[in-house]
């Protein structure tokens, strides 16, 4: 071990050792500090805190899904709509007060002029807050790749 003693060797090799006893002492007296502080830092203040009426802060924003299936049919909440209704029935829900957010589910097959048309039809209808639904792939799975069909 390399101590830094008296004694001098004949060569002026710089030592290769890394001393670990400081090391070590910090890292206990860190142990020690931690393990007194960490109680202290689980007990709770009571306060009684003033009571004041006061209105909500935010409402939650209203949601509306658009499911557009392979065939491209369009469903609003899970009841069919014909595609050339679809505009007038957007009007009425941004024209409802606050306007709602537009979650828009399409199915893999689905044409991208069917998606284009329900996208063209909420922005002319001032829903500018649009969401785009997707499923999360399965653990061990290629992003990208077809989903493995279930085992029945």
């Amino acid at each position: 071990m390399a101590f830094g003693g008296l004694e001098h060797h004949k060569t002026s090799a710089p030592i290769a050792e890394i001393n670990m006893t400081p090391l070590i002492d910090v890292m206990l007296v860190l142990l020690v500090i931690f393990i007194i502080t960490a109680p202290l830092m689980t007990h709770a203040i009571r306060l009684d805190l003033p009571k004041v009426a006061a209105d909500v802060a935010r409402e939650t924003p209203r949601t509306v899904t658009l499911s557009i299936d392979d065939a491209g049919k369009v469903y609003w909440d899970d009841a069919p709509v014909p595609l050339d209704a679809l505009p007038a029935r957007l009007r009425e829900a941004a024209a409802s007060g606050s306007a709602p957010d537009l979650h828009l589910r399409a199915s893999r097959a689905t044409r991208y002029d069917v998606i284009a048309q329900v996208m063209g039809a909420a922005q002319a209808a001032g829903l500018t807050r649009i969401g785009f639904v997707t499923d999360l792939p399965l653990p061990g799975s290629v992003p990208g790749a077809p989903a493995a069909a279930p085992a029945h």
